[in-house]
Formats: C-alpha cells, structure tokens, sequence
C-alpha cells in the first residue's frame, strides 16, 4: 500500500472535498513533513478540522489516520538522508524530557509489534529453524548488531550456525555459495534497506532455501522473496531507527528454539558452564 499511496491520493483528488484536496495537495508536496504530523498538526498546518483528516484517511481505504501516517512514513524512510532525519528529529519527538518520549515511544512500538506478529509464520518460522541442516544468518550495518546478536546465542546453542559477514557483495555470496534446499536463510533488514542484503537473499531463494525474513514490512524488498517474515515496529529516531521491539521479537525466537530443542540446550549449557568455571571467563560478585 505504500508503495502505490501518493497516486491513490492523485486518482481520487477530484472527487475529494475542498478540505480533502487541501489535505491531499499538502501530502502530495510535503510528504515528508506530513508523515511526522499528528492529525491534529496535519489539519492545523491545512486549515481543515482533525475529523476531516480522519475522513481522509477512511476515504483512502485506511481504518484511521495512524494506518496512514504509518504508510506516509514507510514510503520516506528509505529515502530520507541522515541530515533530513535529524531534521525531522523535532517533529516527531516533540517538546519536554527526551528520554521519556523515546522510551515511550519504543513501548509502543513493542506493543504494535506484539498486535501484528502473525503467530503462524512465527511458529512456522520455528519449525524451519529446527529443522535446518545449515542456519545462516546475515544483517548489515545497523541491523548487522540483531543478526550478531542472534548469532551469538544461536551460535551457543546449536552446532550448525553459520554467520555471514558482509564486507563486500562478492564476499557474501562466496559465504553462500553452497546453500540449498535443506538450509535455513535469516535475512534482518530495516530501513534504510541493504541491497547486499536483498541479493544474498534472493539468491538463497532461488537455490531453494527457506528463507525467513525479519523486517519491518511486508512491502520490504526481503519480505518479496522469503517463505515466512516476520514483521518488527521499528520506526526513525533522528539519525537513528528504533531497533528495541525487532530486538524483543528476536528474543523471543531465541526462547522459542530454545524450548523446541530443551534437552539438547541444556546439556550444551551444562557443558559451557563447567567450561566457563575450569577457566574463569566470568568475574564472580563478591556480593
């Protein structure tokens, strides 16, 4: 739907109202400044009522504004430059303590995380792991710290897990190159999206593997060629994007294979910790 939003919005500008043009003109010309406006602040900076902003927003087949504010942001996000998102840093953070705002806002985004995880793809998604001969898992720049991050544990707790570093394009699919049917694929891509990630993952594909997807759209280049996604609200702080609920659903996936393969965890834990204990890894708390 976003893709294909600000010509919905030009098709059905003649049959729209005055105070629906007026919304509809200003979406079209400054996108990127409405996708940060409340109803209320889009409607002020118009001159129309907030109820008539909503009423646009059903008009364009939307349940409420907040769907298409959603999509107005999803359809920038990987076009703003870093300069433009600092810039936009006040818009959508607001006055008043900052901690408390981006804290708040990241509550939110687990919650609205939580409401539209599909379970199915999510058990699903489980299964395939399990069942893997070989699990890969690649994630560049930001979002190479969730696939560390999910390696790591991985890592811990299986034997067949496989990190794929992204130096270069070439390097990546030399990593892969022997991936097939019987190999799970992770690819993690939010905004702005890697192309090295959306190739690697192609190409895994198209050799047959399953390929599982955690990103933040179903519209996002990896959902278009992965066979269960997994979807994280992760939407722009300033420079930054929001990686706390795709960090949270990753959890989560962790716990999920954990408890599928119980018996095989433990003892591989049991057999860390004595590891951990006859060479000192951890500084014990004199507490």
């Amino acid at each position: 739907m976003p893709r294909d939003l600000l010509n919905r919005i030009q098709a059905a500008l003649p049959n729209m109202s005055k105070g629906q043009k007026l919304i509809a003109n200003y979406i079209l010309n400054h996108y990127d400044k409405a996708a940060f406006y409340t109803a209320l602040k889009l409607g002020q900076t118009v001159g129309v009522s907030e109820s008539t902003v909503v009423r646009f927003a059903s008009l364009l087949g939307y349940e409420g504004y907040p769907e298409l504010q959603s999509s107005l942001q999803e359809l920038i996000r990987n076009k703003l430059t870093s300069v433009q998102r600092f810039e936009m840093a006040d818009t959508q953070i607001g006055t008043g303590e900052l901690i408390d705002r981006v804290l708040s806002l990241d509550i939110e985004r687990i919650k609205r995380t939580l409401e539209t995880t599909s379970r199915e793809d999510f058990a699903n998604a489980v299964d395939v792991i399990v069942a893997a001969r070989k699990i890969y898992i690649l994630g560049v720049r930001s979002s190479g710290a969730l696939a560390n991050f999910l390696g790591f544990y991985l890592n811990e707790m299986f034997d067949n897990v496989h990190m794929v570093h992204a130096a270069t394009s070439s390097e990546v699919f030399e990593q892969i190159i022997r991936v097939s049917k019987e190999d799970a694929v992770i690819g993690i891509s939010f905004p702005r999206y890697s192309k090295q990630t959306y190739k690697a993952m192609t190409y895994a594909s198209n050799m047959g593997a399953s390929v599982i997807a955690i990103t933040d759209s179903r519209s996002a280049p990896i959902a278009e060629v992965a066979n269960h996604v997994l979807i994280a609200a992760s939407d722009m702080i300033s420079v930054v994007d929001s990686l706390t609920a795709p960090l949270s659903l990753i959890n989560a996936l962790i716990v999920a294979l954990g408890q599928k393969r119980r018996d095989e965890v433990i003892q591989t834990f049991a057999k860390l910790e004595r590891i951990w204990e006859e060479y000192q890894i951890y500084e014990k708390s004199e507490g």
